[in-house]
């Protein structure tokens, strides 16, 4: 059944392809597609099968041969499975996997993880506009609960972290468990970036530990009040990837941060299911074929 449900989204999603777009020839390896709906994405049955490929950026784009992260793990468990949003690059999983067992040699307690990406990664019918090339991962930042089952892992909640009137971390709950968790994920040469609640960035820099150069890859960014979304950097032989820019130089704990802090006081709210969102962007032309699990034209190695 979910396959029959797929393909009538498909060829919903493909058909509102324009037919300049449709039929127009491709200049480059960055032509884009549009009309690829995210219906369509979260009902693909499964990943498609052959090499991983991350295909084009992380707010746009998808994923060819992506891996399941299993549901628990030494110093993990996943949370929400029913998501069915545990997917990602084998980089990811690998990286996953390597940080639960650098968490639990911590002592810090187990890890949460959160949304991952779809099958075939793709735009997401809710809560998030990145987490599409299966390179994102969403980590939360509570350690105070044991390995629990899969139903009860369902009905978690995140506890926010940050005092939005002090514009600083909750003293009530910030933990240096907290910064040590980030820390260990920061200091992972696969990760580009962290995005965390600018009050936690605050708390980060004041309690850097032996050394601030980790810091550089901890960025703010609005909600993240209670997780941290952790972002991989392209993989080998995906040269279809689009790269971030460079991180700019310093530890980023300086004036901007403050500005950050001023901009960031008042909670953000994810978005529901079904609640309408802005029209999502034109993806990849190799995306296609990822969508309807057909085979990926050959790219030179990255």
């Amino acid at each position: 059944m979910r396959g029959v449900v797929f393909g009538a989204l498909l060829a919903l999603g493909l058909a509102t392809l324009t037919g300049a777009a449709a039929q127009a020839q491709p200049q480059k390896a960055t032509d884009r597609v549009k009309g690829l709906q995210a219906a369509a994405w979260a009902a693909a049955p499964g990943p498609t099968k052959g090499a991983a490929y991350a295909i084009g950026g992380y707010a746009a784009g998808c994923l060819a041969g992506g891996v399941a992260l299993p549901g628990e793990g030494t110093g993990y468990q996943a949370i929400r499975l029913s998501r069915q949003r545990n997917f990602g690059h084998p980089v990811l999983v690998d990286f996953v996997r390597d940080f639960g067992r650098r968490v639990a040699t911590a002592g810090l307690g187990t890890a949460l993880i959160g949304d991952m990406g779809q099958a075939r990664g793709g735009p997401m019918t809710f809560g998030h506009a990145s987490h599409q090339i299966g390179l994102d991962v969403d980590v939360w930042l509570r350690l105070d609960l044991p390995p629990m089952g899969r139903a009860a892992r369902e009905r978690l909640e995140e506890i926010k972290y940050v005092d939005y009137d002090a514009g600083r971390v909750d003293a009530g709950v910030w933990t240096p468990a907290q910064g040590g968790m980030i820390r260990i994920a920061a200091s992972d040469p696969r990760v580009a970036r962290i995005f965390v609640h600018p009050a936690i960035k605050l708390a980060l820099c004041d309690h850097p530990g032996s050394d601030r150069v980790w810091l550089r890859k901890v960025r703010p960014w609005y909600g993240h009040d209670g997780h941290m979304h952790i972002r991989l950097s392209c993989p080998p032989g995906s040269p279809q990837c689009e790269e971030q820019k460079e991180l700019p130089p310093g530890d980023g704990c300086d004036d901007d941060l403050y500005d950050w802090i001023r901009s960031a006081s008042r909670p953000v709210v994810e978005r529901a299911p079904g609640e309408a969102k802005p029209p999502a962007p034109a993806l990849p032309a190799a995306c296609r074929a990822v969508l309807r699990g057909t085979s990926l034209p050959v790219v030179a190695a990255r």
